[in-house]
C-alpha cells in the first residue's frame, strides 16, 4: 500500500533529529538569494551585474513589489499514464531563483479546476516523481500544481551563506513565498487552460503558513486544507523543536520578532471569512508548539472546519490511499456541481479510451 508522504512528513517533522536545519542541508538544494536586512524590503539581487528587483518582504501581497516573470523554460510532458499528464517547467521572476513547477493535468477535461500544493520546508519535490502519488492528486478530474517555497529543496543552493536558513530568514522565506504562489496563479491563469474561478490550496506545516498569507491577499484561493500550520510567532520561535538551541536566542530578540510580525499567520486567518478552510492538527507533531497551534486555533474564523489527530498512525490511517486530498475536491465540487459531474464524465470516457 502507498501511503502519502504528507503521512511521512508529519513522522519527520515530529522527531527533532531528523530535522536539517542550516549547515545540514546538503548543497545540491540551495537557492540564491543575497544576505539582507529583515528589517527592510527592497532589492534582492544574485550578484553586482545582475539587475535590481524590487520586491516587498513586510507582506504577503504583491503590491509594492515588481516581479516580472520569464518565459517559463518547458520541459517534454509526459503522457505516459492514461489518467493525466504531466508537464514539468522552470520559471523564475527573480535573478538565480529558478522555481521548478509540476503541473498534472488530468486527461479528458479542457479546463480542470486547479489545486496548489505546498509542503513543509525542508522537504523537496521527489513526491511528484511518484506515479501513485500523481494520480492521487489528480483524481476526480482536478488539474494539481506542486512546488517549493523559498529556501527549500532546490532554490536554495550556493553562493548563499550556509549559516542563512529558512526560519532565519523567514521574513524572506514566507513573503517571496506567497509573492510565488500569486505569481503561479497568474501564470496558469494567463495560460487559459484551467479553471481558474475556484482555486484550492493544500499546505502542511510552513507551507500551510504560506497558504494562509496568500488567500488572504488573493481572492482567487477559495478552498484551503492545512495541516500543521507554523505560527504565532514569539511562542513559536521559543519552544519550536525545528530551531537549533544554539541559535534560538537570535529568534527570539525583539528586533526579529517584529521583522517577522506583520507576516503571522495569526493575524491573517481572520481575515479568510468566507472561505472553506479546514485546519488539521496532528498533536504529536512537535515543531508548532501546543501554545502556538492554540492561538492559531483561536484565530480562525467561524468558518474552520478544525480536525485533530492523537498521532501521525492516526493522520496516516485517515489520508491513506489518496483520501486525504478528498476534502478540498469536495468543497470545490459543491461549488458547481453539474458543471463538475459533466467534466469528470468526460474525464472518465477520456481515459478509458486514450492509448498509450
Amino acid at each position: 500500500m502507498f501511503l502519502l508522504g504528507s503521512a511521512l512528513l508529519c513522522a519527520q517533522e515530529a522527531d527533532p533529529s531528523k530535522q536539517a536545519p542550516t549547515a545540514n542541508i546538503s548543497n545540491q538544494s540551495r537557492a540564491v538569494s543575497p544576505t539582507k536586512d529583515l528589517t527592510n524590503a527592497g532589492d534582492i539581487l544574485s550578484s553586482s551585474l545582475t539587475p535590481k528587483v524590487v520586491e516587498d518582504w513586510s507582506t504577503p501581497s504583491l503590491k509594492g513589489s515588481e516581479l516580472v516573470p520569464t518565459e517559463p523554460i518547458e520541459g517534454d510532458i509526459d503522457h505516459a499514464d492514461p489518467a493525466y499528464d504531466l508537464e514539468y517547467l522552470r520559471m523564475q521572476w527573480r535573478p538565480a531563483d529558478d522555481i521548478d513547477l509540476y503541473i498534472m493535468k488530468p486527461t479528458g477535461i479542457a479546463k480542470p479546476p486547479v489545486i496548489l500544493y505546498l509542503y513543509s520546508y525542508p522537504y523537496d519535490n521527489d513526491r511528484y516523481q511518484n506515479g501513485d502519488f500523481r494520480r492521487f492528486l489528480t483524481k476526480r478530474g482536478f488539474a494539481a500544481v506542486g512546488f517549493v517555497s523559498a529556501l527549500t529543496g532546490q532554490r536554495y543552493h550556493s553562493p548563499r551563506p550556509m549559516k542563512e536558513w529558512f526560519v532565519s530568514q523567514l521574513s524572506e522565506s514566507l513573503a517571496t513565498s506567497a509573492h510565488d504562489v500569486q505569481m503561479i496563479l497568474n501564470y496558469l491563469a494567463k495560460r487559459g487552460d484551467f479553471d481558474m474561478s475556484d482555486v484550492g490550496m493544500y499546505g502542511e506545516g510552513s507551507g500551510a503558513s504560506i497558504a494562509i498569507l496568500a488567500a488572504a491577499v488573493d481572492p482567487r484561493i477559495k478552498s484551503l486544507d492545512l495541516v500543521n500550520p507554523w505560527g504565532d510567532w514569539p511562542d513559536w520561535m521559543a519552544k519550536s523543536t525545528l530551531i537549533p538551541e544554539n541559535e534560538r536566542p537570535d529568534f527570539v530578540k525583539p528586533e526579529f520578532l517584529s521583522s517577522i510580525a506583520p507576516l503571522d499567520p495569526v493575524e491573517w486567518l481572520p481575515k479568510l471569512k468566507g472561505r472553506k478552510i479546514r485546519l488539521q492538527e496532528v498533536e504529536d507533531v512537535t515543531v508548532t508548539p501546543d501554545e502556538a497551534r492554540k492561538k492559531i486555533e483561536a484565530a480562525t474564523p467561524p468558518n474552520v472546519e478544525i480536525t485533530h489527530y492523537d498521532d501521525t498512525k492516526a493522520f496516516a490511517r485517515t489520508i491513506s490511499l489518496g483520501v486525504g486530498f478528498d476534502w478540498i475536491k469536495l468543497q470545490m465540487q459543491m461549488s458547481k456541481p453539474q458543471e463538475y459531474q459533466a467534466e469528470r464524465q468526460r474525464r472518465t470516457t477520456g481515459s478509458s479510451e486514450r492509448k498509450r
